[in-house]
């Protein structure tokens, strides 16, 4: 069970703003956290914050989970102080009516709502139409231009409020749990496994700018150049209405953590996941993925000359909206999973395929 150490770090974590390109407030938390048991925290360029255990072992371990999320950006103000924006990833216009907002200034966090035209004053085809982005706006309650530009500026980062609450189950709610989610988790294993007599090293990623090109863990895995790289993601439960299992798979909320096959995948370490949970008795789902999984395990397997990757992921509903939903049930098995795997990764196992 995760402690009240650990959940109020995730808490901190998902409260702490970190759209793309703007991770940084998050990345403290990480950093801080993490500093109290790996060997080495570092920062690098793009602003990926790396936690190293066993720096000095020959096979080297990326554990990696993007620390940005979706988000916006303040890009123009009207005559009357709304403020228009662009999106930083992939944003669901449907569900951003209404919505409460904070726009990260120099000045202070300022709280905004997303405005749209009332019901009531649209025609039949507007109300059937899905908005467009220049559609909508963020109301901060601004007299006009002037007083709102004295409160914000072009280029501000915005974000969903976000409210971390406990729901029924062990499940929790908020927005950016893609993937602050998995930031915890890498946390979590890091600090179990430094406990552990290792034969490999272990690079601890919190990487940027996933949400808009996978930028963060290419750079970091260049840096460290790994022969072993696991990203620790969020995966879609499929366990909600209107879901095709036929297209999308079957994975559901509370039933463990999501294992990836397919050709983004290298077999014998997805082995050494798979055996440690059914030695150990953890709950896994298995996944399958034909093509390129749209996650950092995309760049790490095709790093410098190529190394072993495996995708291990949390199932979660409402993918990109402001309230995400987890099992709590589902994180504590992920860390279980990860930490008996890397104990299982010795100086000279081979990832060959054979």
């Amino acid at each position: 069970m995760l402690s009240k150490e650990s959940l109020e770090f995730f808490k901190q974590l998902v409260e702490a703003p970190s759209p793309s390109g703007f991770e940084q407030p998050a990345a403290r938390v990480f950093r801080e956290y993490v500093s109290e048991f790996a060997s080495e925290v570092k920062t690098d360029v793009m602003g990926n914050s790396i936690a190293v255990l066993n720096k000095d072992a020959e096979v080297r371990v990326m554990l990696d989970a993007h620390i940005d999320q979706i988000g916006m950006i303040a890009r123009f103000v009207n005559d009357q102080g709304l403020i228009y924006v662009n999106a930083i990833g992939g944003l669901n216009i449907l569900t951003l009516p209404g919505t409460r907002m904070y726009i990260h200034s120099e000045k202070g966090r300022v709280l905004g709502v997303v405005g749209r035209k009332a019901i009531h004053q649209m025609e039949e085809e507007e109300k059937k139409a899905v908005p467009k982005l220049e559609d909508i706006w963020i109301d901060i309650g601004a007299k006009d231009k002037k007083d709102a530009l004295d409160k914000i500026s072009i280029g501000d980062p915005i974000t969903f409020e976000a409210s971390f609450e406990h729901l029924e189950n062990n499940r929790v709610v908020s927005a950016g749990f893609d993937d602050k989610m998995g930031v915890l988790i890498v946390a979590e294993t890091l600090k179990a496994l430094s406990k552990e007599k290792l034969e490999v090293a272990v690079y601890g990623v919190a990487a940027v700018q996933e949400e808009v090109g996978l930028r963060g863990t290419k750079t970091a895995a260049y840096g460290i150049n790994p022969q072993v790289g696991i990203a620790v993601e969020v995966n879609f439960a499929n366990d909600y209405p209107g879901v095709n299992k036929q297209k999308w798979g079957e994975t559901d909320l509370g039933k463990g953590p999501t294992v990836t096959s397919g050709p983004n995948i290298n077999p014998k370490l997805r082995e050494i996941i798979t055996k440690a949970a059914q030695d150990k008795k953890i709950p896994y789902q298995d996944d399958a993925q034909g093509a390129s999984t749209s996650t950092d395990a995309n760049l790490m397997q095709v790093n410098k000359v190529g190394m072993a990757t495996a995708l291990v992921s949390v199932p979660l509903r409402y993918m990109h909206t402001q309230n995400e939903i987890i099992s709590l049930d589902d994180i504590e098995n992920c860390i279980k999973l990860l930490v008996e795997s890397i104990k299982n990764i010795k100086a000279d196992t081979s990832f060959i395929p054979e």
